[in-house]
């Protein structure tokens, strides 16, 4: 794969701010140290948190990045596309106020050039933390440029050479395009793109009805855009519970995108000013007319031009670098963390994984990948959040289970924020209280999850959180109602009757 540089835009003071801190037009790399006891490659979540790790622990570290720091997450992902679901949430909100009895004005509107300016300020006032000055205050030696293995211990950046004792691959992930004939000359957008325009599109299809694809295709919509999202599956959201995808199609369908669901695109052609989709869907051939595509089928590890096989680094272009639970590659000195590596292409897992190649490249851990439990959650509205294992998953591994699923409309603060729609869904172990998997579907499910994840890898009980008090009227209340459907059921025809004739007696 060729390495494009990246770049954001428009140019404006809140961009150039960004560029100061992750990619300073005046920075000079520093005069590499002798031996370092580590080397990361790339400067997104899991190389900066594995850099600041180490380098606060005593270890000499270099930090190697080829475009911009923060990665994807401050970049192009997490921070730029939460601003603009923050904003699409408000222009919902003020849509859909008469049914809380407030009355609007009329004309209200969505100034798409506000919202995006908004995006960049928050942007570049978080990039401070992930700024080439901070991390060389840290003590570590940043250095921009390419970089390739030129041996099992020693990588190269432009013309000087770093050698380790240790390093780890954090190189990331960036947007899977299709090949569809025509689809590069019409022109599309990725999530490295997306976030510079500047001009809203009237008619956007989106390609792939995965989370960056339902999250940015809601939000459009809600801006004013007229959306269509192409899935060539026959759901959304592949990887997440079939009720919750469904329960998520619905709201898509009420905030007025248009779904095509089991479509395959067979080519992509200019026509003036417009783009033109040739559809075959169903069986049924048709076609789309629309002013801009955005690409959200998926994410390829970025491993290619590094030089691997130098190194005796074994991976796959398509599915990343291959390493054991330790996250050790076939090379025994080296790691690697994040996209790169993870099935788990989430910032916090990221993060969770770099924190365990410091433990076992620095410090002889043997902390696991198998041993962590990964939350992760699609920012729509509603959000889809889970964690554990699926159905799915329980079925393919033989793990007998019981379900409990408790809906929001029996949750008095969910019927008061007018969000009764989703739902909490929990598996068990069979005869047992014990979480082995949850979904969630409501507003704000990302912030709700947690509680069920730390309760899987803790081994507490639905028993447990029954007994726990939680704060009248939330809807995590939800979750102690689970606890409390658990008890009932326990309560067995014969301690049933000892109650009975316990009660009676004190009559």
């Amino acid at each position: 794969m060729a390495h494009h540089e990246l770049d954001v835009g428009p140019l404006d003071g809140h961009n150039d701010r960004l560029r100061a801190s992750v990619r300073p037009s005046g920075w000079t790399n520093p005069r590499p140290a002798p031996r370092y006891n580590l080397v990361v490659i790339g400067a997104g979540t899991a190389g900066l948190v594995a850099a600041a790790g180490a380098a606060g622990l005593g270890a000499r570290v270099a930090l190697v990045e080829r475009d911009l720091m923060g990665g994807d997450c401050l970049n192009f992902g997490c921070v730029p596309s939460k601003a603009l679901i923050a904003a699409s949430r408000a222009a919902a909100a003020v849509r859909d106020a008469g049914r809380f009895g407030i009355r609007m004005p009329e004309g209200a509107s969505v100034d798409f050039a506000a919202v995006m300016e908004r995006m960049r300020a928050i942007r570049a006032a978080l990039s401070a933390n992930d700024s080439a000055e901070r991390f060389r205050g840290l003590g570590v030696d940043v250095f921009f440029g390419n970089a390739r293995f030129a041996g099992d211990d020693v990588l190269e950046v432009g013309d000087v050479r770093l050698r380790f004792s240790r390093a780890v691959i954090a190189t990331g992930a960036r947007a899977g395009v299709p090949e569809i004939p025509g689809l590069a000359e019409a022109g599309f957008l990725t999530n490295e793109t997306v976030f510079s325009l500047s001009a809203l599109p009237r008619r956007l299809a989106v390609i792939g009805a995965g989370p960056i694809g339902c999250e940015l295709g809601q939000a459009f919509r809600r801006f004013g855009s007229e959306v269509t999202i192409l899935e060539a599956a026959d759901r959304i959201l592949v990887r997440d519970d079939r009720d919750a995808a469904s329960r998520l199609e619905q709201a898509l369908a009420r905030d007025g995108v248009q779904l095509l669901k089991g479509c395959r695109i067979a080519r992509v052609e200019r026509r003036g000013a417009e783009k033109i989709i040739a559809l075959e869907c169903r069986g049924e051939n048709r076609e789309l007319a629309i002013d801009e595509i955005l690409i959200g089928a998926g994410r390829i590890p970025m491993v290619t031009g590094l030089g691997l096989e130098k190194a005796g680094v074994d991976y796959d272009p398509r599915a990343g670098v291959k390493v054991n639970d330790y996250l050790q590659t076939s090379n025994p000195h080296i790691y690697a963390a994040g996209d790169a590596a993870s099935p788990y292409k989430f910032t916090h897992a990221a993060d969770a994984t770099a924190r365990i190649v410091i433990r076992n490249a620095l410090f002889f851990g043997r902390a696991r990948l198998s041993a962590l439990t990964v939350p992760w959650c699609t920012y729509t509205d509603p959000e889809i959040a889970h964690t554990g294992l699926s159905e799915s998953e329980t079925a393919e591994r033989g793990i007998a289970i019981a379900t409990f699923v408790q809906e929001l409309a029996q949750v008095d603060r969910a019927l008061l924020d007018g969000e009764a729609g989703g739902f909490v869904k929990v598996h068990v172990r069979k005869g047992t209280d014990r979480i082995i998997g949850a979904t969630i579907v409501a507003s704000h499910a990302g912030d709700m999850i947690s509680e069920l994840t730390l309760a899987i890898a803790n081994g507490i009980g639905l028993s447990k959180i029954a007994d726990t008090i939680h704060p009248y009227p939330t809807q995590a209340e939800a979750i102690r109602k689970l606890g409390d459907t658990y008890n009932r059921m326990r309560l067995s025809p014969r301690v049933k009757g000892i109650f009975d004739r316990l009660l009676a007696w004190r009559r």
